[in-house]
């Protein structure tokens, strides 16, 4: 009967194996580096990234429904990670796998928002309380004595207004409005998960145009310039933009 490994000493172990792992990985040798994650999947299966280091390997091979598998529990683990989503793409960036991933990262990611953002109101919300109780009180005081009280309930005013200035712009985040249009594809005017850019500088959603020149034609749809796939290189500057975006205002997930 094999010996029972103390919980630390399996995570040690499976930190080794990942490093193994990724020795391998580095040098192409993708069969033993998948070998070595998924020994360490067994050891500690709650490690994301051990999944999606093997997701990465599969991917390399083209082996799609595994990488599908791998990414699924990569994120059932771990809502926030973007990595997983990122695997689905490449030689296949239409499938139904990528869009099915990005649905539920952007459904966890915007759960998480909407749970912040609640905590964030109410804080604010009592705090504003807070502060117009403190000036009501202090105007009570200074009003007490006669001379100048008209004076002072207009200055009462003035700063309860301000006040309420400074809370609105403080929740500006947590409020949804419009995701900027740089930041959405023009076709389908949804904001970007994999936007790359044409010869002509125009920016689209990967699948979207591809699903174009291959259904509809070989040309741009806003330009109207000739245009192939091998054309399109990844807009590097507008993924960022995006994250960043998206970071700040988990609102946009649920438009996504």
């Amino acid at each position: 009967m094999s010996p029972i490994v103390a919980p630390s000493a399996a995570a040690k172990q499976a930190e080794q194996l990942k490093q193994d792992g990724n020795n391998y990985f580095q040098k192409n040798r993708f069969g033993a580096a998948i070998d070595a994650y998924t020994e360490a999947i067994t050891l500690c299966p709650n490690v994301p990234i051990y999944w999606t280091n093997r997701a990465l390997c599969h991917r390399k091979r083209n082996e799609w429904t595994r990488v599908e598998e791998d990414c699924r529990e990569a994120i059932q683990l771990d809502h926030t990670s973007v990595k997983a989503l990122d695997l689905g793409r490449g030689a296949n960036p239409k499938s139904y796998m990528v869009e099915e991933i990005w649905q539920e990262l952007a459904k966890a990611k915007y759960l998480e928002w909407e749970h912040e953002s609640s905590r964030r109101t109410w804080e604010l919300k009592k705090l504003k309380e807070t502060c117009e109780s403190a000036l009501k009180e202090r105007h009570g005081h200074d009003s007490s004595q006669i001379e100048g009280f008209i004076d002072r309930s207009t200055s009462l005013l003035k700063q309860l207004d301000a006040l309420g200035r400074v809370f609105r712009k403080a929740a500006e985040d947590d409020t949804p409005t419009e995701v900027p249009d740089y930041l959405c594809c023009k076709i389908t005017l949804d904001i970007f998960r994999d936007p790359v850019i044409t010869p002509n500088g125009v920016t689209y959603e990967r699948a979207v145009i591809l699903d174009h020149l291959e259904k509809v034609g070989k040309f741009d749809p806003v330009t109207r310039e000739p245009l192939k796939p091998f054309q399109l290189v990844p807009n590097l500057a507008i993924k960022e933009a995006v994250h960043a975006f998206l970071d700040k205002h988990g609102w946009a997930y649920r438009m996504g």
